[in-house]
């Protein structure tokens, strides 16, 4: 069984029509840098994903699993590079839109 469209399918056609647009997008806009924000809740915050996660490693036998913190990854690509213009930008639209700053921090990084 196959899960992901070949190249002659429909869907793998159209993939691969967005796939090379995409690229070609790109290339005229110039250099395009990635910024990484992850989103974690405070520490005083009480997680219960991460709880449950935690019990279910427990339960399949990945009892060196002591913790785990449930979070948020979002990529944006940037026109241009991540200069300290740019990440305070996208730390100002995290703060507003990304994370919720009352019970969330965040951490940006640039690849």
């Amino acid at each position: 069984m196959r899960l992901t469209p070949d190249e002659h399918s429909p869907a793998g056609l159209l993939s691969r029509t967005l796939r090379d647009r995409q690229a070609r997008s790109k290339e005229r806009q110039g250099k395009v840098t990635k910024i990484i924000v992850d989103v974690m809740l405070k520490r005083e915050i009480h997680d219960p994903q991460g709880e449950a996660i935690s019990r279910a490693c427990q339960r399949l036998g990945y009892g060196d699993v002591v913790g785990v913190r449930q979070g948020k990854r979002f990529e944006l690509e940037l026109r241009g590079e991540a200069d300290d213009s740019a990440l305070t930008r996208i730390g100002a639209l995290a703060g507003e839109l990304l994370a919720n700053p009352v019970i969330e921090e965040f951490v940006l990084r640039a690849e």
